[in-house]
């Protein structure tokens, strides 16, 4: 497990070694959440802000990951409770999504715009179980909701996924 505050770091030694493990992960989860690139990157940087300001508070009951995807998914929700993030625009185009490998399939777009799709209970437990490698637990800790509760979204999103993707190849096959 990773600890916070290594016994020969200081405060700014250990915010530095943070960002440089967790921020493109940090950034993904936000981008997910807002679907938009300029308020992910604020989100992740206000969530390092706030993990800089509480590092002396982290007991290290909980991995250091699932305590920053806590923080991150908090400073996105308030960016979306904010009366105005509801009157912008924030469906994901696949223009939008980073550019692809060059061996990957182009249906992976489809997979990733289904997920981006997803109600976003759905899509919080799919983003952190399948892209963030977090099991149960952990995304029961960094969501603060039950095991049962996120196995049971897992079980609804892949059932949602499953649904859209049949629909997607049976249009591909038609189209």
């Amino acid at each position: 497990m990773e600890t916070v505050k290594g016994p020969c770091r200081s405060a700014e030694e250990e915010i530095t070694y943070l960002v440089e493990t967790h921020q493109l992960a940090l950034l993904r989860l936000c981008f997910a959440y807002l679907h938009d690139q300029a308020l992910a990157e604020d989100a992740v940087q206000e969530t390092f802000l706030k993990a800089y300001r509480k590092l002396d508070q982290f007991q290290g009951n909980s991995n250091v990951k699932t305590w920053l995807s806590a923080i991150a998914i908090n400073c996105c929700r308030d960016m979306i409770r904010g009366s105005w993030f509801r009157h912008i625009d924030r469906s994901v185009s696949v223009d939008t999504l980073p550019p692809r490998a060059e061996d990957s399939n182009p249906e992976d777009d489809s997979v990733s715009v289904e997920v981006m799709n997803l109600p976003i209970r759905l899509r919080e437990v799919v983003l952190l179980y399948y892209f963030e490698d977090m099991n149960t637990n952990e995304i029961a800790e960094t969501l603060r909701i039950s095991q049962q509760a996120v196995s049971s979204r897992l079980m609804r999103a892949r059932k949602k996924l499953r649904k859209a993707l049949s629909n997607y190849e049976r249009s591909e096959r038609n189209g």
